[in-house]
């Protein structure tokens, strides 16, 4: 399986879908399905119906974050850009940059 551009932590932003243009970071990735959850105010949300329990007495509908597909997903540097991300080694190490500005993603 080759390596994904998006890891947990990254600041990413959405360049599809109803989410279009709005930034949000990375809270979890499925390999698997190349897919990210993404956290943020106007990042998509799905619902979902819960029964009741110790931490919902009521129940009900619940919003939850949705997963992203990786393709719709852009890195940002520390600076805030945009842009496809490059590997490289540095000091022996490999590490990720954003190929339109340079700058290392830590």
């Amino acid at each position: 399986m080759s390596k994904l551009h998006i890891k947990k932590g990254d600041r990413v932003k959405v360049l599809a879908g109803e989410s279009n243009g709005k930034i949000g970071t990375v809270i979890k990735v499925y390999p698997d399905s190349h897919r990210a959850l993404v956290e943020g105010d106007d990042i998509k949300k799905m619902s979902k119906h819960t029964k009741p329990n110790a931490a919902n007495p009521q129940g009900g509908i619940v919003q939850m974050d949705a997963p992203i597909h990786i393709s719709n997903l852009m890195v940002l540097d520390s600076s805030g850009v945009a842009g496809r991300i490059g590997r490289k080694i540095e000091n022996d190490k490999s590490v990720r940059y954003n190929k339109k500005s340079g700058e290392v993603i830590k």
